[in-house]
């Protein structure tokens, strides 16, 4: 027979301490398991199986522990931040993910408890909706609140990703930008709206287009679709500069991940992405560069590279 608590944790994320004395265990055996590894303490008087928490990575136990922190609670909140922006399924890049991201219903003013940030924001018509069963902030209010914590580059690779998803419009974030104008820490809010960009499709993707403009280089055109003479579709490239016969390719692991196909092995996807490239350079006379995360954190040295590039010139930096 299932363990009730077990069926509690696959239903709610954690159990509680109440629902643990209600099947027989007293704080003495919930201390006890916690010590010989059977159960692990998420927060205080919420818990989960120790095996299930050994197994999660970082981003499944930030949102076990979000879910503590809903069960615990003693006033009505949402999640919110970075922790909505999980429960969106939206990437993220350098976040921390020691803190659950909340935003009290009252609008009550912003303060931190142990592993908690209690955001202070008025919430608007329309801020408010449930994901699988849980409170959490609109899309588009996830999204002003994610400008109002980090800067530019680090904002836009969840918000492209919701945007990419269709989880959230331009219109609707603009919309909302707009009735939070005067709030603090949103001045960078006009240079996210210009640099936001559906197209994209990985975090690879967001922070090279980021690094475009950022280097001052000119915008490329993305994803953009190679046919062969006879109309037939070849390739999607990441990133064309049309005018300048170049095309550029972001190459990060999870790409490569998700190109591999039953049986192969990496090898196998750089062999066949060679082919690709040689095929797309064969049909538009284009030529590629690559790059990956390594040049991306070279961002001069990167962009004098494209910079000959786009010139003509050769592909490496003078």
């Amino acid at each position: 027979m299932t363990d009730p608590l077990r069926r509690i944790c696959a239903e709610q994320g954690v159990f509680l301490r109440r629902e643990a004395l209600t099947f027989g265990y007293d704080d003495k055996a919930i201390s006890r398991a916690c010590r010989d590894g059977v159960f692990h303490r998420v927060r205080h008087g919420a818990y989960a199986f120790a095996d299930d928490w050994r197994s999660l990575n970082g981003r499944q136990r930030h949102r076990v522990t979000a879910r503590a922190v809903l069960r615990a609670a003693r006033v009505p909140i949402l999640l919110s931040h970075v922790t909505a922006a999980l429960e969106y399924g939206a990437p993220l890049w350098d976040f921390p993910l020691e803190e659950v991201h909340t935003t009290q219903l009252w609008g009550g003013a912003g303060r931190r408890e142990a592993g908690i940030r209690h955001h202070q924001g008025r919430l608007l018509p329309g801020d408010r909706t449930e994901l699988g069963g849980l409170p959490v902030t609109s899309a588009a209010r996830t999204a002003v609140d994610l400008v109002s914590i980090a800067d530019i580059e680090h904002a836009l690779v969840p918000i492209n990703a919701m945007l990419h998803e269709g989880l959230l419009s331009v219109r609707d974030f603009e919309a909302r930008l707009k009735q939070v104008s005067r709030w603090p820490h949103t001045l960078g809010s006009h240079l996210v709206l210009k640099l936001i960009n559906p197209h994209c499709e990985s975090v690879g993707e967001t922070r090279s287009d980021y690094f475009f403009w950022a280097q001052g280089l000119p915008r490329p055109e993305p994803q953009v679709e190679i046919f062969d003479r006879s109309g037939a579709f070849v390739a999607r490239v990441d990133f064309a500069w049309r005018g300048h016969k170049v095309f550029l390719e972001f190459d990060g692991r999870i790409k490569y991940q998700k190109l591999l196909k039953p049986g192969e092995d990496p090898s196998d996807v750089v062999i066949r992405e060679k082919r690709r490239e040689e095929q797309v350079c064969e049909l538009t006379g284009w030529r590629c560069i690559r790059i990956t995360w390594s040049d991306l954190a070279r961002p001069e040295r990167l962009a004098t590279r494209i910079r000959a590039m786009l010139a003509g010139g050769p592909s490496y930096a003078a």
